[in-house]
């Protein structure tokens, strides 16, 4: 028996195409605060807060992608160091700073790059964190 899950395949794509309707003028004034959110965990909670007066959607969505990187880095990091193999951990690294660099790029050109896998759920599961 297959088990029906309540995030499916269809609710995922109908969240991508509502995050590609952000004006040109939306992400020219949020652009700032979407950089301040991929600096560090605490740039993250700085951008929370400079999001609070104006509710910029376009900050709102790099903010979410940021926090949610930055939480993935904390959890898997705090395992994988334990583990003393440079096989395991570069390739972490590797990883997680690829995945930064795709999402600061974006947020710098004014593009919506989703993370790969990921990304959508960051959304989903911080919907109330910010716009």
């Amino acid at each position: 028996m297959v088990q029906t899950t309540t995030f499916s395949l269809k609710k995922l794509f109908n969240l991508y195409k509502m995050l590609k309707t952000f004006s040109h003028k939306e992400i020219e004034s949020g652009r700032t605060t979407a950089i301040v959110a991929h600096l560090t965990i605490i740039g993250c909670i700085i951008a929370i807060f400079m999001n609070l007066d104006p509710k910029n959607k376009y900050s709102g969505f790099y903010i979410k992608q940021a926090f949610g990187l930055h939480l993935v880095f904390f959890l898997f990091s705090y395992t994988i160091g334990n583990v003393n193999s440079w096989m395991v951990t570069i390739p972490f690294w590797l990883c997680f700073f690829i995945m930064w660099v795709y999402s600061f790029i974006g947020a710098i050109s004014g593009e919506i790059n989703v993370v790969p896998k990921i990304g959508l759920y960051f959304q989903k599961w911080f919907d109330k964190l910010s716009a």
